[in-house]
């Protein structure tokens, strides 16, 4: 009982080594805790009955899904959201706004479109 759990801890830190904020890290190991717990249910209930394979398994697959997440939401990834945005300023609003050349529209800074 003791070999998969070292294994799940360690798969984990392996996961989490490769981020580079607090934000990635802990959705990461958020990701990959709850993939354990519904994989080692549900790889108990079916199947041959192993919740040490399911668990090893379901860390994997919600580690990964994790780390994108935390990724997504810290602006990288892929994700082209905040990538080298050129923001002006708007003297009468008082807030910032930026062109996005694939929509050929602006927004404010928070995302809401500005009109």
């Amino acid at each position: 009982m003791l070999k998969p759990l070292i294994a799940l801890a360690g798969a984990g830190v392996l996961v989490a080594a490769c981020a580079d904020d607090p934000h990635t890290t802990n959705t990461t190991l958020g990701g990959a805790a709850l993939g354990a717990v519904a994989g080692a249910v549900i790889g108990n209930n079916v199947g041959s009955g192993n919740a040490a394979t399911g668990a090893a398994i379901g860390a994997a697959v919600g580690g990964a899904a994790g780390a994108v997440k935390g990724c997504r939401d810290q602006g990288g990834c892929g994700s082209t959201a905040n990538v080298n945005r050129r923001q002006y300023y708007d003297d009468r609003a008082g807030r910032y706004y930026y062109y996005d050349p694939a929509t050929g529209r602006y927004y404010w800074e928070d995302g809401s479109p500005r009109y």
